[in-house]
């Protein structure tokens, strides 16, 4: 049921972003959405399940890893939305485990991927390549702007290290504590840079819509309690390359959902292009061999 609800909730938070930025300010709003989400995980953890008070070097741990996960993870793809379809960030987004593993090999020396993971890295690499080139046989008005095509590079990329990190962190036991004070952390981050951007300056609450209110509404009952939490146990139980097989789905959910509900369109590249990434990450999740585990052969 964890596997599922991040698969589908996830892919549906891509839309919900998008929904938000067009009225509230998207740092301070996505800074809302993971304080408010973490608050709430972290009083339940102290209070109602009487877990122990987190130590300094806890907080610290916390920060960083929200600082990577949130702040660069996340606060790029909202940024980015604004330039591209969240159909289209969803797929940027699903060549995280293609950094990951990369990362795992380079950052903690794990064995070198197999040959069948390094065909999957460099079928993504063609499909990213793809998303971003100029429309090269005519298939359709293909452009993308380059600016949130980084950011969403950038993002991936942060996400990955940030993933990583969590995993071998010195943060609480407790995955309530664990991960609220992860969404605390980038939350505050997030607020941060929304103040220093001086994004209060051009909104008012009057302008806010009713669908841009309930999308952040979603994205902190959904998104953050529920899915980033699932997400964060999953990694600490099931590994990185299991937990990683959500990025088959999501893009396939945030792609559907984007046209249905906002009149995104898919051009034929951009097709091929999904079609690479997806068969990139299904060879990476299949042959990558995580420590003690055997991989598909």
């Amino acid at each position: 049921m964890a596997f599922v609800a991040v698969y589908l909730i996830w892919g549906s938070t891509y839309l919900a972003i998008r929904f938000t930025i067009e009225t509230l300010p998207p740092f301070l709003s996505a800074g809302l959405r993971f304080f408010v989400a973490g608050m709430v995980l972290y009083i339940f953890g102290r209070f109602k399940n009487k877990e122990p008070a987190p130590c300094r070097n806890h907080w610290i741990s916390a920060f960083i890893a929200g600082g990577f996960l949130l702040l660069g993870g996340n606060g790029c793809v909202v940024w980015a939305e604004h330039f591209v379809p969240s159909g289209l960030a969803a797929l940027f987004i699903a060549i995280v485990p293609l950094w990951m593993v990369l990362l795992e090999w380079g950052w903690h020396q794990t064995q070198r991927p197999s040959n069948g993971v390094f065909l999957g890295i460099g079928i993504g690499f063609v499909g990213v390549w793809l998303l971003m080139a100029p429309d090269l046989w005519h298939l359709g008005a293909h452009s993308i702007h380059l600016g949130g095509a980084l950011l969403l590079l950038l993002a991936s990329i942060s996400w990955s290290i940030g993933s990583i990190y969590t995993r071998r962190a010195d943060l609480p036991k407790s995955p309530f504590l664990s991960t609220a004070m992860q969404m605390i952390g980038g939350g505050v981050l997030l607020i941060v840079v929304g103040l220093a951007q001086r994004e209060y300056a051009h909104f008012h609450i009057t302008h806010f819509s009713a669908k841009s209110i309930m999308a952040l509404l979603y994205l902190v009952l959904f998104g953050s309690l529920l899915a980033f939490t699932a997400y964060l146990w999953l990694l600490k139980n099931a590994g990185v390359a299991r937990t990683s097989t959500y990025a088959f789905v999501n893009p396939v959910v945030a792609i559907f959902l984007g046209w249905v509900f906002a009149g995104e369109k898919l051009d034929l590249q951009t097709a091929i292009a999904a079609f690479f990434v997806l068969v990139a990450v299904i060879f990476i999740t299949l042959y990558h061999k995580e420590p003690g585990k055997k991989a598909f052969s």
